[in-house]
């Protein structure tokens, strides 16, 4: 019984970490999918390593916390591990079927403290830090991205001027013995180079969902000595792959192109900010709530640059209310200010169709194009009920039905 009560555990670990590989990489590398620095496959590959590498490093603290910390006592016997991953992996499945992006951590924990409270062994202290610090992230990291897209982000696009050529960013040459590497046609050494930056962060992005949500996948199981924290880390791991290369395509396409319009610099601005707070609080050994902070750091940098389009608007749009369109806006970052009817001259997103190519010759993007109210309200919305929903089952699950 024991051993197959094992197997079940490991099962619901796997479907859990499938489901966390479909939401994280969507936030990690939708940006750069988005800017189209980046297919869906090599998102799927890069997002499985450094993953990996996270966990294996700071994502060990986070597992310590998340087994033994918030709730005292030895309560994870298989039964209830079994349970409270199960609750992780359909909350997630939901948000993934959704198409959005749901906190793991936030979920994780939410089915842990109802948990907690069944049972009467909650550590409040320990819950009140991490919702604490879950309440603090995005807002940091709306506002920090806020401030560069309205303030910076001319100065910054101008200082990397990444803007894309059209065809390969890198072509061989054959003439000689052995193929050599070469700029492909019309790639300048900056595009290159900024290429590369954005790839870089977006891996950044990567080991720091590691080094968060390793632990979700396989906390209960690592604290009650099921398995080691290495079998853990790579159980985690590797479900997590599956899910980068599968799941993971819905919510690539809906933090890429459905929350704001995201050029080359956005995403690194979004990386950077997101990915450098989440690696802070995994290094504190908080579950961090890596979803919620990037996409918030996607959002305020998408107002940020609607601000500037729009300078009226000085206070945060309510999601869900409608954005103004001025008669005379700011270009896209990067160019110059045009009047209603002149034409654009820069692309930044180098594969552009018939109807793009008509909004470019009437003029700048307006600030609905930068900032979609009605998406960031339902993402927002769905990825604070689900972690919600978990606390209250798992609360009335381990209260009322005989589980332990």
């Amino acid at each position: 019984m024991s051993n197959l009560l094992l197997l079940l555990g490991v099962v619901v670990a796997i479907f859990v970490g499938f489901n966390i590989g479909g939401s994280n990489t969507g936030v990690a590398f939708g940006p750069a999918v988005g800017s189209g620095t980046v297919s869906k496959l090599g998102a799927g590959a890069l997002m499985s390593f450094f993953f990996l590498l996270g966990g294996w490093t700071l994502g060990r603290r986070v597992v310590d916390t998340l087994g033994k910390d918030l709730v005292s006592g030895d309560p994870f016997t298989m039964r209830v591990a079994v349970v409270v991953l199960l609750f992780i992996g359909l909350a997630l499945f939901a948000g993934n079927v959704l198409g959005v992006p749901a906190s793991t951590s936030m979920t994780a924990v939410g089915a842990i403290v109802g948990l907690g409270l069944a049972i009467g062994q909650l550590k409040v202290e320990a819950v009140l830090e991490i919702v604490g610090w879950w309440l603090v992230a995005p807002i940091v990291g709306f506002w920090v991205s806020a401030v560069v897209g309205r303030y910076w982000y001319d100065d910054l696009d101008e200082f990397i001027n990444i803007d894309q050529s059209k065809g390969r960013l890198v072509a061989f040459d054959t003439a000689g013995s052995l193929p050599r590497p070469e700029l492909g046609p019309g790639t300048t050494r900056r595009e290159f180079v900024g290429t590369l930056l954005v790839i870089a962060i977006g891996c950044y992005m990567a080991f720091s969902a590691g080094t968060s949500n390793v632990a979700n996948a396989v906390a209960p199981l690592v604290g009650n000595g099921a398995i080691s924290m290495t079998e853990g880390v790579l159980l985690a791991s590797g479900a997590t792959a599956i899910g980068a290369f599968t799941i993971a395509r819905r919510t690539l396409d809906t933090v890429g192109n459905d929350l704001t319009d995201l050029p080359l610099v956005a995403a690194v601005v979004v990386a950077v900010v997101s990915s450098s707070i989440v690696t802070v609080l995994s290094a504190l050994s908080i579950p961090a709530s890596f979803v919620v902070i990037a996409t918030m750091s996607v959002v305020g940098l998408g107002w940020g640059r609607a601000t500037v389009a729009d300078p009226v608007s000085e206070t945060p749009p309510v999601p869900g209310a409608s954005v103004g369109v001025p008669g005379e806006s700011a270009a896209m970052p990067g160019e110059k200010r045009t009047a209603p009817n002149e034409t654009k001259t820069s692309d930044f997103d180098g594969d552009r169709d018939a109807a793009d190519s008509e909004v470019a010759a009437d003029g700048p993007p307006s600030p609905a194009e930068l900032y979609q109210p009605a998406t960031t309200a339902r993402v927002v919305l769905l990825q604070n009920l689900v972690p919600g929903i978990a606390t209250v089952v798992a609360y009335v699950v381990f209260r009322y039905v005989p589980i332990l």
